[in-house]
């Protein structure tokens, strides 16, 4: 039986138009859970389903890659042509939103009106680790996670440092996290690919980033160098922020 046999796939189409595959399993408070590069891997699935299993509603947008196809050279390579050529995503630029940041918020706002409650969970990882923090713009975000946050890639001191947020929406988040919306960031400590982002993240945010420095040089703190303490972390944030 395929991973995804047991999810329901559909598709989400924003006002504007837009559209990408969603699959959705569970019920309970909503997570969105965008998966790294290559895309919606065995190991993301696996991980998407220790959600739907803590009694979650996980909905899973498919931004690029083939679903279900395992992490090598090859899904890597084919994920980096669709990204390097999409108007919706950006590796490189520093101080701006990614574009896609709309039709994620869009997907969160659905879904909680779905299934209700205090907001939903948005979880990213890898280069997807900062669209979590996009999308805490919407009030229907309650729960931003950034798992090993990597864009843009930190090539010189700038990039390294950036949140990949215009002006205007950093503005929001600010304003968000001091009312009360906390952050989680998970990362290993040793990760040159989060760059100097989680010390942008402490100054900008203070006491409302939660932080999590796991030890070692690995990357994929949940999926591929999973360590326990990231994943318990994850499970505490979203009881704590989602069940009211």
């Amino acid at each position: 039986m395929a991973l995804l046999d047991t999810w329901t796939r559909g598709e989400h189409v924003d006002a504007a138009g837009t559209g990408h595959p969603t699959y959705r399993k569970g019920e309970g408070p909503g997570v969105v859970l965008i998966h790294e590069i290559p895309g919606i891997s065995p190991e993301v699935i696996r991980y998407a389903d220790e959600l739907v299993v803590a009694g979650h509603t996980v909905v899973m947008p498919e931004l690029f890659g083939r679903a279900e196809a395992p992490v090598g050279p090859a899904s890597v390579a084919r994920a980096m042509a669709q990204i390097c050529i999409s108007r919706e995503m950006s590796m490189l630029a520093a101080g701006e939103t990614t574009p896609v940041a709309g039709w994620l918020r869009s997907l969160a706002r659905a879904l909680h009106a779905d299934v209700g409650g205090p907001g939903v969970g948005a979880l990213g990882m890898c280069f997807t680790g900062g669209f979590a923090l996009a999308m805490m713009v919407d009030d229907a975000v309650a729960a931003p996670v950034l798992a090993q946050p990597s864009t843009p890639f930190p090539l010189g001191r700038r990039r390294a440092a950036d949140l990949q947020l215009s002006p205007a929406d950093l503005d929001v988040v600010r304003s968000r996290a001091a009312a009360g919306c906390q952050v989680l960031g998970l990362r290993y400590r040793g990760d040159r690919m989060v760059g100097r982002r989680f010390d942008t993240l402490t100054r900008e945010l203070g006491d409302a980033f939660l932080r999590v420095d796991l030890p070692g040089s690995k990357h994929s703190t949940l999926t591929l160098h999973r360590h326990q303490d990231a994943a318990d972390a994850v499970l505490a944030f979203f009881a704590e922020r989602l069940r009211g």
